[in-house]
């Protein structure tokens, strides 16, 4: 399937639905009420509609009425508890932003936008519903960030102690394309419903290693939050997997399926559906640069901020020394101390103007003032050097790694807070 219409289908299904105005569907039935908001029958069956078809244009088997629907009720109620939270934290996606995203699905699929609206209308979706239905994925982005991602800290020892071990150096040289399958456990569950759940994981994990298609099986039983789409999580580095399946993959080989893993979200069984990897030294351009910032300030305008640069800039030209006006006029204290110096920088950790102006300035030469977000600037390049830039990707990668690993069990654990704390009544 292409890649947009996974997009769209993906957000049919993992995107929430916008609050409904009751007055106006008077004559429609309420399936669920969360929290402060409900979940109608047209919306149910309006989602029911948009994954039979996602599944049968995958040629996936479709579970019993009572399992699917069952799923996507349950996707429907934790969707709306996250659009509850966007809603109290005031959340919001500006037009230019969805604008924006809109395009580049379009540009990845090498479509124009009016292309794109086109594919859509072909596969019934219109363009106005799919732009509202990418406007609360994003939503639902940034409640997850804010909720999760924030609370999460990877300390420098953490990523020494991954690059020093196998299991580091094996993860930073594959990705791998996972199927899963989770059979939950509620939370605080009891021992009766955790040895209901392993006789349940391990009754399916037996069905698998019989020859069920594992995609067919996700769709049935799992209570992932790819279960609809067969379990794949498709293909990811492996800074995306959960630690729980690290250890797991590395004595797999393609096409082995695992046995449960247990965690506290459940019991997990993971297939390895493909697995690739390899990667080559980075070599990369570093710049011993200095600079004189100047911000514009409640008693230095725009314009006479610009004024300023361009003088001093005429004064270095005409031969003053470079050390001497940073430390009396730069703006950026981190700098003005020792001359402006910025000592070797790696253009890509610059802002963007001041990473396209880097490559442009000859060695021994300073550039005319430009502009960035911070003010304007005046830099000289002292020298450039090509640096094995290996090592730091290596630990900017597993920083990745143990962020995402920390990220998904967070999230995981999360959602299933919000779920267990939430009025929920399902009046099915």
């Amino acid at each position: 399937m292409k890649w947009y219409k996974k997009l769209i289908l993906a957000a049919c299904i993992g995107a929430a639905f916008n609050p409904v105005n009751i007055n106006a569907e008077t004559l429609d039935r309420i399936i669920a009420v969360v929290d402060s908001d409900v979940v109608t029958a047209s919306q149910l069956q309006e989602r029911l509609a948009m994954v039979r078809r996602k599944l049968r244009q995958r040629s996936t088997e479709l579970p019993p009425e009572d399992a699917l629907t069952k799923q996507v009720l349950e996707k429907l109620i934790i969707e709306s508890l996250q659009l509850q939270m966007g809603e109290r934290a005031n959340i919001r996606i500006s037009e230019q932003t969805l604008g924006d995203t809109v395009n580049r699905i379009a540009q990845r699929n090498n479509m124009s936008l009016r292309e794109f609206q086109q594919a859509l209308a072909q596969d019934g979706i219109s363009f106005e519903k799919a732009r509202e239905q990418i406007r609360r994925d994003l939503i639902i982005n940034r409640v997850r960030k804010r909720r999760v991602a924030d609370r999460i800290q990877v300390t420098q020892q953490e990523v020494k102690n991954f690059l020093q071990s196998e299991q580091g150096k094996y993860q930073l040289s594959a990705d791998y394309r996972l199927g899963h399958i989770l059979i939950a456990v509620p939370e605080s569950a009891t021992s009766s419903q955790i040895n209901k759940a392993k006789k349940k994981a391990t009754a399916v994990y037996q069905k698998l290693k019989q020859g069920a298609n594992f995609g067919q099986v996700a769709v049935a039983v799992s209570d992932g939050q790819k279960a609809l789409e067969g379990g794949d999580l498709g293909w990811r580095k492996a800074n995306q997997l959960p630690s729980l399946f690290a250890s797991q993959v590395q004595s797999m080989n393609k096409g082995d399926t695992s046995k449960p893993i247990r965690s506290p979200s459940g019991f997990h069984i993971i297939k390895l559906i493909a697995k690739r990897g390899g990667q080559d030294k980075l070599m990369q351009t570093q710049f011993k640069a200095r600079h004189i910032l100047l911000k514009p300030s409640e008693i230095r305008s725009e314009q006479q901020t610009k004024a300023l640069a361009d003088r001093l800039y005429l004064r270095l030209e005409n031969g003053e020394d470079f050390t001497q006006l940073a430390k009396a006029f730069s703006d950026d204290s981190g700098s003005a101390l020792n001359g402006g110096s910025l000592d070797w920088v790696n253009p890509s950790d610059m802002v963007p103007a001041f990473r396209d102006k880097l490559p442009e300035v000859s060695v021994n030469t300073i550039s005319k003032p430009f502009k960035s977000r911070y003010g304007w600037h005046i830099l000289q390049v002292l020298d450039t050097r090509q640096q094995d830039m290996s090592k730091l990707v290596q630990e900017n990668r597993a920083r990745i790694i143990l962020r995402n690993r920390k990220y998904e069990e967070e999230l995981q654990n999360w959602l299933r807070q919000i779920r267990a704390e939430a009025y929920v009544e399902i009046k099915l």
